[in-house]
């Protein structure tokens, strides 16, 4: 078995990372109204996985395959059909951001034919193109990976500053009202400096958008063990994030993470997760190498971002097991993957702070294949 009672037991472990948290001193200042959408939305511990052999054929997505997909994820998530279930998260007026993921180009990245048909949901829910906007942090990363050339007329994006650097401390396109305090800094800095232990929210998601489509896709991560829809939110929405993994053995995602979406301003806005895994990195991410993508031809729909990753670690850890690799929690690092302990337990801990439903004996895994 993948999960056995020693991996359990570890998961479970996990949970003391809440407790390095408040000794870590994470604090937000945030506001936000609080609505039934609000993280973990309107459908706690629900995953609808749905499945298409042609998705993908010879490396490119096949947009029929990904319309059924789309379809019967929103269907059977919603209970609606197409058009219905989209409004059930937004309306005419609302300005909507979409936070694509360009991490781990050219291999796995999120594509074009997912991102229209997520563009085609808004549109059919009465939200017009120039209320669309697609977003990620970096603008040269963004333009690099192509996706302002695959945006319809009238939609358009934005991102929170111009490229990665290895400090991340300015707050050019940051929001200094909104911000995640940890007592945490980089090596070197003082961490009674408030710039170095905040973590500032892009001022796309605290001024431009009132609501947000989260885009992630299925992958490894070194440090967080998975990137998923959680830390798509976490290490996408904020600055000075290098932190929350400033060297091999200092590492503290586990906690980072769900402090960073638990910011009001991101966890009220966050209305619907879709989790593009018709390609999938099951190792030494998040920068992909070709021997370790696979195509699992899968996508996931849910709000509820916790009870989604749950879904996905599983899936990464079952391709893990079918290539005869340890499971990401016992995993130890190699020439592709150089930090001491992963940490998926940031998924737990989140459930364990109230974003989603971690417990797998009450997520509602819905496994649909066309």
């Amino acid at each position: 078995m993948l999960w056995t009672r020693r991996s359990c037991l570890k998961a479970v472990a996990g949970t003391l990372g809440a407790a390095r948290g408040l000794a870590l001193g994470a604090q937000v200042s945030s506001k936000s109204q609080r609505t039934k959408l609000s993280i973990p939305g309107l459908y706690r511990g629900k995953v609808i996985s749905v499945e298409h052999p042609g998705s993908i054929v010879s490396g490119q997505y096949q947009a029929g395959a990904i319309r059924q997909m789309m379809r019967r994820g929103m269907t059977e998530l919603t209970g609606a059909p197409w058009a219905e279930a989209w409004r059930q998260f937004v309306e005419p007026g609302d300005v909507v951001g979409i936070k694509v993921n360009p991490v781990g180009a050219p291999h796995v990245i999120s594509d074009p034919t997912v991102l229209h048909e997520v563009i085609d949901g808004l549109k059919a829910a009465g939200v017009k193109a120039r209320d669309i906007v697609v977003y990620d942090r970096y603008r040269a990363q963004f333009i690099k990976a192509g996706f302002p050339t695959w945006l319809p007329e009238g939609v358009r994006y934005s991102n929170a500053t111009e490229n990665y650097d290895d400090v991340q401390q300015a707050i050019a396109g940051y929001d200094p009202d909104h911000y995640m305090d940890m007592r945490l800094t980089l090596p070197g800095y003082d961490v009674e400096n408030v710039t170095a232990r905040r973590s500032y929210a892009a001022r796309f998601i605290t001024s431009e958008v009132n609501k947000l489509i989260n885009l992630p896709v299925l992958k490894d991560h070194q440090s967080a063990g998975v990137t998923l829809a959680l830390k798509n939110l976490s290490h996408g929405l904020v600055n000075n994030v290098c932190r929350s993994h400033g060297t091999y053995s200092l590492n503290v995602c586990g906690e980072f993470i769900p402090a960073v979406v638990s910011m009001p301003v991101i966890r009220d806005k966050v209305v619907l997760n879709i989790l593009d895994g018709v390609k999938g990195l099951y190792h030494g991410g998040p920068g992909a190498r070709p021997q370790f993508v696979w195509e699992h031809r899968t996508m996931y729909f849910a709000t509820d971002p916790v009870a989604l990753d749950h879904a996905g670690w599983r899936a990464i850890d079952e391709k893990r097991a079918a290539v005869g690799m340890k499971s990401i929690m016992d995993d130890t690092p190699d020439q592709f993957s150089h930090f001491i302990h992963r940490q998926p337990e940031h998924i737990e801990i989140a459930g364990a702070m109230g974003l989603g439903e971690f417990d797998w004996a009450k997520i509602d895994l819905r496994k649909i294949r066309l």
